[in-house]
């Protein structure tokens, strides 16, 4: 049975679990190892036991531990070419890790993973799509200023997915962030708000996705309940109803549950 949950989301950092019939990954650790390696632990999961971590881009909150927690327990780490050498360069990983370049696909034992190119203001932020041994799918989609065709080509169909359901774009308005940092979150390279996010879970939906899981809110520009009433409406604009046809999560800056099942 495939498994995911959100351990940490955030601005101040992010890492999902993916588990599926005794493999278990890794994307993103925006904590520092101790945090991530005692998450793991909460869930009867031995750290050692992780067959990789996946990074979507080299942002503090995504990539904080992966240093040390891979070089612990001697977890590849796979990214994009030039994420890894930004890395490098700003010393977030070294030569003692062992890091490999991911392109569009990565096949590991029984599992396919997928990667699409996001709109952020990084080197070359990407999302995954795991295709797991029990035919279930199960993708993640952060940190991107809009959905882009390479995500949507990819994620047609995922039967869950880990999306952006970043800010409420009025609250980013009229907030205390500065005239910069405000047209950066809502810029085409910035973050995903909640009503892009629900227009685009309608398509998901139309394609075959029943479990979402709103993530990377923003602690100070968002509000769950906003998020979620704003996906559920626009679910609702298209004939779904919650917990009949389709099940929502909205994840917490911290998770202490043992994870979403398919």
């Amino acid at each position: 049975m495939a498994k995911a949950c959100q351990l940490f989301s955030s601005s101040k950092g992010n890492c999902i679990l993916i588990s599926c019939m005794g493999h278990n990954y890794l994307v993103d650790i925006g904590v520092s190892a101790k945090r991530c390696e005692n998450a793991l632990f909460d869930r009867g999961i031995n750290p050692e036991s992780i067959e990789g971590i996946f990074v979507t881009h080299e942002h503090s909150d995504h990539a904080k531990g992966i240093r040390v927690f891979a070089s612990r327990h001697n977890t590849p780490v796979y990214a994009a070419s030039a994420c890894i050498d930004k890395m490098l360069l700003d010393e977030i990983i070294n030569d003692k890790v062992n890091i490999q370049p991911i392109g569009t696909k990565l096949e590991l034992e029984d599992t396919t993973v997928l990667t699409f190119k996001q709109s952020h203001d990084s080197v070359d932020c990407i999302g995954f799509r795991f295709n797991l041994p029990d035919n279930r799918s199960i993708s993640v989609c952060t940190d991107t200023g809009y959905v882009t065709d390479s995500a949507k080509e990819v994620l047609e169909g995922t039967d869950m997915i880990f999306i952006e359901s970043n800010h409420e774009i009025s609250m980013v308005q009229t907030g205390p962030y500065s005239y910069n940092l405000k047209q950066r979150i809502l810029g085409v390279e910035g973050h995903l708000s909640n009503f892009a996010c629900a227009e685009y879970i309608k398509q998901l939906a139309k394609s075959g996705t029943t479990r979402f899981v709103l993530s990377h809110l923003s602690e100070e520009n968002n509000m769950p309940d906003i998020a979620r009433q704003t996906a559920i409406c626009a679910l609702g604009e298209i004939g779904l109803e919650e917990n009949i046809d389709y099940r929502l999560y909205v994840s917490p800056t911290e998770s202490y549950d043992k994870g979403i099942s398919l």
